[in-house]
């Protein structure tokens, strides 16, 4: 008899929302991780969000992100949960601008 596990789990902070935590599949939120920060430039004033959301297209896994799929619902998460925990910045512009701490 298999015993399915569950998918691994991590919690999603926001910026604009201290103190509420969502839970969020692990997986699909490490890859987004990681494209975002290669994707973002160290300095200010760096990229707005729409660039961001063009750049991490070349670095998601397809297994995971197939064609792009909801990869703009999870830009704009881990964006939050990134600022959150003060790994990337934004740059109060208009349009609004992030880059890497």
């Amino acid at each position: 008899m298999m015993i399915s596990q569950k998918p691994a789990r991590v919690s999603l902070e926001n910026v604009n929302h201290p103190g509420k935590v969502t839970s969020a599949d692990a997986r699909m939120y490490e890859a987004m991780k990681r494209a975002v920060l290669k994707s973002l430039p160290k300095t200010s004033p760096g990229m707005t969000v729409a660039e961001l959301e063009d750049r991490v297209l070349a670095h998601l896994p397809d297994d995971l992100y197939p064609g792009g799929a909801k990869a703009g619902w999870w830009t704009k998460a881990v964006q939050l949960d990134l600022e959150a925990k003060h790994i990337i910045a934004r740059v109060k512009t208009t349009p609004l601008r992030l880059h890497k701490v």
